[in-house]
């Protein structure tokens, strides 16, 4: 076991293709077509001596690289002194009313201030952007886009045309021009679209680029141009949340523009990143997303500007302690330059997908050991009792799973503190059941009960997270899909320090409705990296009845929380903003309701842009980044409905109030 190796990529290394090609986690990041892993590493030093072993790299911030391996050298790979630390991409999901005016914002946007968020950069990293669109447009039609990033197109695939006496760059889909019968001609060079500085994938686009698209005659002719799509339409929300603005008029374009619309900073500048898909049918993975992180920072940097990120994505798989390389990646981003990065909580928290407990010494001894923590959501049976109202804890806990039909996977987490010592027992619907060994050689084990094969990973603590990992992943034998019912894991305490345990299921976009804990716990239900420490992680509330939206991430309810690098009292989320039926631009040139967490992160990505215009634009306060900018959103926020006690795991220090957290 290569303590260097997170245990999804050891569990990853140590299973064949075929296997992982037929779970939902473990064959991501690899490519099968080029017999490479994508390898996230912490290191020190210099990695340039692997160029020679045709290894690709590509520097990120503060110490992170992403590496591009062959298969059978990832082991040799590792061993380099330089690198620390090592972990494997995840998918991400997107966590999917006037936002303006429940925010407090319009206050600034009238006289005494006028804060539109102008002289700031504000970055989204999403599925992309329709640039034609008035909301993202200037009043004489030219684009508030300075850069545009799209990771999903090949460089190589793009070539300078000619189209009516001007050199303009065309692109084209496998070799072919795409030229119709509209008169178009193009003349080939050697020159080719290129990634931005330092990464491999994809094609920057400036501001030029955009607006000679923008001024060609057709749509069509547009695309050949700049050939960037939003298919979900999901970043152009984003955006015009965030910083978009259509004054009713005026603007040219084939959408129009009566209608008004204002997004939190209307003038502020945006950078895009369309973030990479490895195959159609997926998601953007966590190395696409330090890409962006990365080259969104150099960008503010290089234009002398300052930055707030947004990031509407998240994933479950993780401690949810701040100890993974994303989450550390997220806090060394948000110190560097002047920026701030807000993170959606996820949309998780109605999901049924996490459930915590806490197991009891047999004698009852030490301080608190035979209490349950609040939430416990298990079946408990041996020594349940109740003194003085408390409820204490059993030796066993039974957690169980109902599995809805035609799911072909299910990843399952456990992590726990490494003192303690829990035998455990897995039993599928029909009754068939198996203990897990308590150790086993290299970490993995596989079984098979009824017609499910089990791939089981027995981690330990690494040098950058203390909490223990056990990890389960089903997958069908002989069938399309695992066995659908209750599944249960049962946990009994044999050494028991705490007793604490943490149960994930993968997000529940990766997941069926009907697949989740029996009874689940809401709390600490966050998705990474919103729980990195440094970030803005911002919740959802229902504007129409003041009120927490069920569905919205939440954070730490463990007032004795013990493992991982999360400590006693930090509060997730931040914040809460209008989430529910929030008004965002479509694809399609008009504007809808759209709910989910996702859509409150640019309401609160916009209010940092006009802090960070007040501050350091306007000379007001030059150092009105980062933590800082935190600190003043979390002063201004205002109470909702029924929350009693904040700062709080649902809302945090309340709803975005942005007009209360200017000083003075």
């Amino acid at each position: 076991m290569n303590q260097k190796l997170e245990d999804l990529l050891q569990l990853a290394l140590q299973t064949s293709e075929e296997t992982r090609e037929r779970t939902e986690e473990l064959n991501v990041g690899f490519n099968g077509i080029e017999r490479t892993w994508e390898l996230i590493v912490k290191y020190h030093g210099s990695l340039d001596v692997l160029s020679v072993l045709n290894v690709q790299i590509e520097y990120l911030i503060a110490g992170y690289a992403v590496l591009t391996v062959p298969e059978g050298l990832v082991e040799r790979v590792v061993e380099l002194e330089e690198i620390e630390y090592v972990e494997k991409p995840k998918r991400f999901f997107y966590e999917v009313t006037n936002p303006v005016a429940d925010s407090c914002i319009q206050q600034l946007s009238g006289q005494g201030f006028s804060l539109t968020g102008k002289g700031v950069l504000v970055a989204v990293l999403d599925s992309g952007i329709d640039y034609r669109l008035p909301v993202f447009r200037h009043s004489d039609g030219s684009t508030r886009i300075r850069y545009l990033w799209d990771q999903t197109l090949r460089s190589d695939t793009f070539s300078d045309v000619d189209i009516g006496g001007e050199e303009r760059r065309l692109g084209t889909e496998g070799g072919s021009t795409g030229i119709g019968d509209d008169g178009m001609s193009a003349e080939f060079v050697e020159s080719a679209r290129r990634p931005p500085a330092g990464f491999r994938q994809g094609v920057e686009f400036g501001a030029a680029q955009i607006n000679a698209a923008l001024q060609a005659d057709t749509p069509q002719q547009q695309f050949m141009l700049l050939p960037t799509v939003d298919t979900s339409g999901h970043g152009t929300a984003v955006a015009g949340i965030a910083a978009g603005y259509s004054g009713g008029g005026g603007n040219t374009s084939p959408f129009g523009g009566a209608q008004y619309y204002s997004g939190a900073a209307p003038e502020a500048e945006l950078l895009i990143v369309k973030l990479g898909l490895p195959d159609a049918a997926s998601f953007p993975r966590t190395t696409e997303i330090m890409r962006g992180v990365t080259w969104a920072v150099r960008k503010a940097q290089e234009l002398q500007m300052p930055l707030a990120i947004n990031l509407s994505f998240g994933n479950s798989y993780g401690a949810h302690d701040g100890s993974s390389l994303l989450e550390r990646f997220m806090d060394n981003a948000a110190e560097i330059g002047r920026t701030v990065i807000c993170v959606g909580s996820g949309n998780d928290g109605a999901s049924a997908g996490h459930l915590a407990g806490r197991l009891g010494r047999i004698d009852g001894a030490g301080a608190g050991s035979g209490q349950t923590m609040q939430g416990v959501g298990t079946s408990a049976s041996g020594i349940g009792r109740t003194v003085s109202g408390i409820s204490t804890a059993a030796r066993t806990a039974d957690v169980e799973i109902a599995v809805g039909e035609y799911e072909s996977s299910l990843s399952i987490q456990l992590w726990k503190n490494y003192s303690d010592v829990y035998r455990i027992r897995l039993r599928a619907p029909g009754g068939q059941e198996s203990e897990l060994p308590l150790s086993v050689e290299n970490g993995k084990y596989t079984l098979r009960l009824e017609q499910t094969e089990v791939l089981v990973y027995m981690g330990e603590p690494t040098p950058y997270a203390a909490a223990q990992e056990i990890y389960l992943e089903l997958i069908p034998s002989g069938r399309r899909y695992i066995n659908s019912g209750v599944w249960m894991v049962r946990l009994e305490g044999i050494e028991i320090v705490t007793g604490q345990y943490y149960f994930y299921l993968p997000s529940a976009a990766a997941r069926s409705a009907t697949t989740g804990f029996y009874r689940p716990t809401p709390e600490v239900t966050l998705t990474i990296p919103s729980t990195a420490a440094k970030v803005i992680t911002v919740g959802a509330y229902d504007s129409t009845y003041d009120a927490y939206a069920d569905f919205s991430g939440r954070g730490y309810a463990d007032a004795d929380r013990t493992i991982g690098v999360v400590t006693s009292g930090l509060v997730k989320p931040d914040l809460v903003a209008p989430g529910v039926g929030v008004t965002a631009p479509d694809i399609y040139g008009s504007y809808l309701p759209v709910t989910g967490t996702s859509f409150a992160t640019p309401i609160v990505t916009g209010a940092a842009a006009l802090l960070m215009e007040w501050g350091i634009v306007r000379g007001n306060d030059p150092f009105l980044y980062g933590e800082k900018v935190k600190a003043y959103l979390r002063k201004g926020a205002r109470p909702l409905r029924g929350e009693t006690e904040l700062p709080n795991d649902r809302v945090g220090w309340g709803a975005l109030c942005v007009a209360s957290s200017l000083p003075g």
